[in-house]
């Protein structure tokens, strides 16, 4: 079996959840409401990654966010592509008061409450992810 290692994060800020629809200009789950991801290139420290990514997709200096909780990898089959499963590392940041200016990776972002997100069409075990950092 394949597989991708990627960084999922998590924005809070006061009791609100950054979620993002992924654009139809990504190579997959276009449409798909997520967290901010990427793929972890090489021997990169996922940490690192999900820093980079924050900041390429939402606009948010690693200055402007405090790491609340991270979980352990989680291994999740892709329905996309057959023998292949995407290792996700997961990471809950808190922010205060951001303007959002999204990349073009994503489409659209709305900020909910946690138990909102049942309502949304949503990556692959996107709430799984979360709750693992609950």
């Amino acid at each position: 079996m394949c597989s991708t290692k990627i960084v999922t994060s998590f924005i809070r800020d006061n009791e609100k959840l950054l979620i993002l629809k992924r654009s139809d200009k990504v190579k997959s789950m276009k449409g798909l409401w997520a967290g901010i991801s990427g793929i972890i290139e090489k021997n990169e420290e996922p940490l690192k990654r999900a820093k980079i990514e924050i900041f390429e997709e939402v606009g948010i200096t690693e200055d402007m966010i405090t790491l609340v909780r991270s979980s352990e990898e989680m291994r999740i089959n892709s329905p996309q592509y057959e023998n292949h499963e995407w290792e996700i590392f997961p990471f809950l940041f808190e922010a205060k008061n951001s303007a959002i200016k999204l990349n073009w990776e994503n489409s659209d972002f709305k900020w909910i409450n946690v138990e909102e997100l049942e309502n949304y069409e949503t990556v692959p075990s996107l709430q799984k992810v979360l709750f693992n950092l609950l």
